[in-house]
C-alpha cells in the first residue's frame, strides 16, 4: 500500500492519495507547453537562453525551452511608432524658441534594438533633443518661423539617424515633422510687433519696387524720345540754315549782275508776303488826302457767297465782285504810291 500512496488508517478504511509521479508528469506537460508562441508577421522573435541572445525566430509557430532556461522578447519590426517632443531652446541670433518636434521610426533590428543600448526609446527621445537644439541653435529665429521649417526638419532626421547609427539602436527615423516653432508666452506681444514691423518693411518695400519699375522706363522712354527731337530739330535747323545760306548765295549772285533789278523784286516779294497775310488794306485817294479803308475779308467773303451762287444757277456776277476787279487793276498804281 505504502508503494502505491495508499495509507491504512486505524479503523481499516484506506485513504487514497494523488501519485507523486503523476503529478510531476503534469507540471512537467504544462511546462512544456508554455514554451509555445506565435509570431506574427509583422514580429520577429528574439530567444534569449539564461539572458544571452540565442536566436531571431521569424513568423508562425514556434518553441522554446520554457523558463528560466529561456524567454522570448517579441519586437515589431514593421509598425510605425511615433513620440512628440517638446523643446525649449535659444537661436544663432540668441532668441528663445519653443519647437514641437514629432519622431517617426522603425525597430528594424530587434537584436541591436534590445542589446545596444539599455533603453532604445528613451536614448531616441534624447537624441532627437539634441539634435533639434544643434540645427536650431546655427540657424536664426526668422528662418525658422518662416522658410527653413522644412530645411530643419531634414537637418534634423540626418543628425538623429547618424547619431542612432553610431549607437547601434536598430532603429529607422522614417520622418522628422516640425509641427511648430513659436516664441513664449512671456514675449510673444513684442514678438508679434515685431513680425508686423516686418512684414510692413517688406511691404513697402515691392511698393517701392513696382514705382520704380513704372516710373523709370517711362522716364528713359520720354528721355530717349526727347533726344530724338531734340536730334531731328538740330538735322531741321541745320537744313533750314544750309538752304538759307546756298539761296542768299545764289541772290548774291544775280545781286551782282542787277542790283536795281534784284532791288525792286525782293521788295515786290516782300510786300506780296505782308499783303498775303493781311485782310485789311488802306488805299491813298487821289482826289482827295484822305485814306479809304476796304474790308478785304467782308468783300471776300461776300465775293465767295456770289461765286457758290453763280456757279449753282448761273446767275451774272454781283458789282462788288466787279468793283474788286477794278481794285485789282489799281493796283500798280498803288504800288508805285507806296514805293514814293
Amino acid at each position: 500500500n505504502k508503494l502505491f500512496g495508499m495509507k491504512t488508517s486505524g479503523s481499516g478504511k484506506q485513504r487514497k492519495k494523488p501519485p507523486i509521479l503523476l503529478i510531476g508528469l503534469m507540471i512537467s506537460f504544462i511546462w512544456v507547453l508554455s514554451g509555445l508562441y506565435q509570431i506574427d508577421d509583422s514580429e520577429r522573435g528574439v530567444v534569449l537562453r539564461f539572458g544571452n541572445n540565442l536566436q531571431t525566430t521569424m513568423p508562425g509557430l514556434r518553441w522554446h525551452i520554457p523558463w528560466p532556461i529561456e524567454s522570448v522578447e517579441v519586437v515589431n519590426v514593421n509598425v510605425v511608432n511615433r513620440f512628440k517632443q517638446q523643446t525649449t531652446m535659444l537661436t544663432s541670433d540668441e532668441n528663445i524658441v519653443v519647437v514641437d518636434l514629432v519622431v517617426q521610426y522603425r525597430k528594424t533590428n530587434p537584436v541591436d534594438y534590445l542589446f545596444n543600448v539599455r533603453d532604445a526609446d528613451e536614448t531616441l527621445s534624447e537624441v532627437s533633443e539634441s539634435a533639434i537644439r544643434e540645427v536650431a541653435g546655427k540657424s536664426d529665429l526668422d528662418y525658422l518661423l518662416t522658410e527653413g521649417r522644412t530645411e530643419t526638419a531634414i537637418q534634423t532626421q540626418d543628425l538623429i539617424q547618424q547619431t542612432l547609427d553610431d549607437y547601434g539602436t536598430g532603429i529607422v527615423v522614417t520622418k522628422v515633422n516640425l509641427q511648430d516653432a513659436n516664441f513664449p508666452l512671456q514675449v510673444e506681444d513684442a514678438v508679434q510687433d515685431a513680425i508686423k514691423a516686418r512684414e510692413d518693411k517688406e511691404r513697402l518695400a515691392f511698393e517701392a519696387e513696382a514705382y520704380a519699375n513704372d516710373v523709370v522706363p517711362r522716364a528713359r522712354g520720354d528721355a530717349a524720345r526727347m533726344i530724338q527731337e531734340a536730334e531731328a530739330y538740330k538735322q531741321r535747323v541745320i537744313a533750314d540754315s544750309e538752304g538759307e545760306a546756298a539761296r542768299f548765295e545764289k541772290l548774291l549772285v544775280e545781286y551782282q549782275k542787277a542790283p536795281q533789278v534784284t532791288r525792286e523784286r525782293l521788295y515786290i516779294e516782300a510786300i506780296e508776303t505782308v499783303y498775303g497775310n493781311s485782310n485789311k488794306v488802306l488805299l491813298d485817294s487821289e482826289a482827295s488826302g484822305n485814306l479809304m479803308y476796304l474790308p478785304i475779308d467782308k468783300l471776300i467773303e461776300h465775293g465767295r457767297r456770289e461765286e457758290e451762287k453763280t456757279n449753282s444757277g448761273g446767275t451774272p456776277l454781283s458789282q462788288s465782285s466787279q468793283n474788286q476787279t477794278g481794285r485789282t487793276s489799281e493796283s500798280p498804281r498803288l504800288r508805285g504810291r507806296i514805293r514814293e
